[in-house]
């Protein structure tokens, strides 16, 4: 693995970990110490990452995080909604026993994890299920596309995994398409989809107000103020950068 991919592959990751607040510059000297490689293998991978919709480039100002507003994040859904549909039909008519089988045990996976309000673990295996159907697809178009979308919409999907309840209603969901894909019922398995990520969209056009949705203020909190304080309080930064929100104060539909 040449040095441009290494750190290509290393910034991605650490973008979508969360490891970079949506909005920070990226500062090509930073860089290059934190992953100690020249400043040409920052430079190959900087391009690379917006073609991605993961990076905006400023002019004059250089790059930084892209923020994925919210009426973007729904558009992106509505898109991947078609292709996961797609993607479940067509894995619905690959299935070997072999899949069947890894459907079966990630399913588990999940349950266990509702069950123990493991919200992370939760997300991990929903990941691997989506891509474990993407893989039985076959689909080299439809799975590019959808792993670019899905990259734009990693921030969106850790805050939507923190609303209450929402894991449980998302395995019953995914149960329906697993039990579809093992049937080998193909229009049953893209209904099932296209009710999940139907049940996304919705999910994420709820949210009305970030702050109240990721950091709920406790009973007892006093009214607030007659000109109330920004939203990106020292002690929220972490939570609001993990989650892709800018912290700027405006009320944003979530």
């Amino acid at each position: 693995m040449t040095e441009d991919v290494a750190v290509l592959d290393a910034l991605r990751a650490a973008i979508l970990d969360g490891e970079f607040a949506a909005g920070q510059r990226l500062v090509e000297v930073d860089l290059c110490e934190r992953f100690g490689c020249s400043r040409f293998a920052v430079r190959a991978a900087i391009p690379v990452l917006a073609s991605e919709g993961l990076v905006e480039l400023q002019r004059h100002r250089g790059a930084r995080v892209r923020v994925i507003p919210l009426a973007e994040a729904i558009e992106i859904t509505e898109v991947r909604r078609l292709l996961e549909g797609l993607t479940a039909a067509r894995a619905a008519e690959r299935v070997t026993p072999a899949q069947a089988a890894e459907l079966e045990q990630i399913i588990t996976e999940m349950r266990g994890a509702v069950s123990a309000a493991e919200l992370l673990r939760y997300s991990e295996a929903n990941a691997r299920l989506h891509g474990l159907i993407r893989a039985m697809a076959a689909h080299r178009t439809a799975t590019g596309i959808l792993e670019r979308l899905r990259a734009q919409l990693v921030r969106h999907q850790f805050a939507l995994a923190l609303a209450p309840g929402r894991p449980a209603v998302s395995l019953a969901q995914h149960e329906r398409i697993a039990a579809a894909i093992i049937a080998r019922d193909p229009a049953q398995a893209e209904a099932a989809m296209r009710e999940h990520i139907t049940s996304v969209i919705d999910a994420l056009s709820s949210f009305s107000h970030p702050r109240a949705a990721l950091f709920p203020p406790p009973r007892s909190a006093p009214a607030p103020a007659r000109r109330p304080p920004p939203l990106c309080l020292p002690s929220d930064r972490a939570g609001l950068a993990h989650a892709g929100l800018d912290g700027s104060g405006r009320t944003a539909r979530k």
